[in-house]
């Protein structure tokens, strides 16, 4: 970014996340990475979870409305700021909210971005009505992929024309490469061992993933699931009526390093998804050197493009799915291993943190507040 011109000191971003934890993907690929060449201040709608490095400054709400107004004047008066990005239609709304009401919003546009971090059908009724409203306000939209862009009705890309990027999702792989180097990998004693990552909610179809485990007919083959949600009781349930409870292991919620040691031992990870933006976890994954056998939307099939060697499985094929375990059961160590390295390969090429952060930092460079500026380490 920039014009030739000597840089002015580090690039001021203000993150506006819901909120900071283990799991937030904001949080760990937009702000941890980069507070060593930015000036990152992050101000939350809830309570942090974590505390953040000092590197950056942290303006918490505490999960109300007037708390997380409270925070954000605070923040906008600790500014200016370059950037202003937010993260999630709620907080798009807020933030449009509070400028409006303090009569900053015309002085302030030309410095915000807002990112589509889902396709358009993994949104609520509400949250789609905001993000709406977000994309008619904010100076830029930048959407994860290609395929969340391509699920926006046309009213949204006719709202949005001219103004929006897409800069696809991206691993911290160096991150995960850390804590390899420092963590033994997490397997079920050396049994055969088929991961799942995510939330426990509709749209992640665990129902197709238990029947496909079952259906594989392997009882040596383990299943562990990661992740909560509002399904979390129905899924321990189910694998109980099903005769699951000796194959099947629900961990909850992990610590995302922790998650990284899972990938490295597992033998296999499906995601049965019905909808995603462009899933981190499976980029983490590969990143691991673990296969995966995913199911067949556009953003697979967009995470994939190139990498053939990849199964994609019809949503709800329960058949499928327990064939393409089956066929990764089968393999020999060897194999998986070289199928492990093939899928690291290809999202070192395609998906390191460095190719987002470029994408975003070109998205910045248009904002009409950074004319004619050059920024260190940018």
């Amino acid at each position: 970014m920039g014009t030739g011109q000597a840089p002015v000191g580090k690039l001021r971003v203000l993150q506006v996340i819901l909120g900071v934890n283990e799991t937030n993907s904001q949080y760990n690929e937009h702000c941890l990475p980069l507070m060593d060449v930015q000036d990152i201040s992050i101000c939350t709608f809830f309570e942090p979870q974590i505390e953040p490095p000092d590197a950056m400054t942290f303006f918490p709400g505490d999960g109300s409305l007037v708390g997380f107004f409270r925070a954000f004047r605070r923040a906008l008066r600790s500014g200016p700021y370059d950037v202003i990005h937010v993260h999630a239609p709620q907080s798009a709304a807020l933030v449009i909210a509070a400028t409006v009401l303090w009569l900053q919003l015309g002085r302030l546009r030309k410095s915000m971005v807002y990112t589509v971090h889902d396709s358009w059908y993994d949104y609520s009724r509400r949250n789609q009505l905001l993000m709406v409203l977000a994309l008619a306000v904010f100076k830029r939209a930048i959407f994860c992929s290609r395929a969340a862009y391509e699920s926006m009705p046309g009213v949204c890309k006719w709202i949005v024309r001219g103004r929006w990027h897409v800069v696809q999702n991206a691993a911290d792989i160096g991150r995960v490469d850390r804590v390899l180097e420092s963590t033994e990998p997490v397997s079920e004693d050396g049994v055969f061992t088929v991961l799942w990552v995510g939330r426990l909610e509709p749209v992640k179809d665990t129902e197709t993933l238990l029947e496909a485990f079952s259906a594989a007919k392997r009882p040596d083959m383990r299943l562990v699931i990661v992740g909560m949600g509002s399904l979390e009781e129905d899924v321990a349930r189910r694998i109980e009526s099903m005769g699951l409870s000796e194959q099947a292991t629900m961990t909850g919620l992990i610590p995302r390093d922790a998650v990284f040691a899972r990938f490295a031992g597992a033998d296999l990870l499906v995601s049965t998804s019905h909808g995603e933006g462009l899933p981190v976890a499976i980029i983490e994954a590969m990143a691991a050197r673990c296969p995966v056998v995913l199911s067949d939307i556009p953003p697979h099939r967009e995470l994939v493009d190139g990498a053939g060697f990849i199964p994609i499985v019809a949503k709800r094929d329960v058949a499928g799915f327990a064939a393409a375990i089956e066929r990764v059961y089968e393999m020999t160590h060897e194999e998986r291993a070289e199928l492990g390295e093939r899928g690291r390969q290809h999202v070192l090429e395609r998906f390191a943190l460095p190719i987002m952060h470029s994408g975003t930092q070109a998205v910045y460079a248009g904002l009409p507040a950074l004319a004619g500026k050059t920024f260190e380490g940018v």
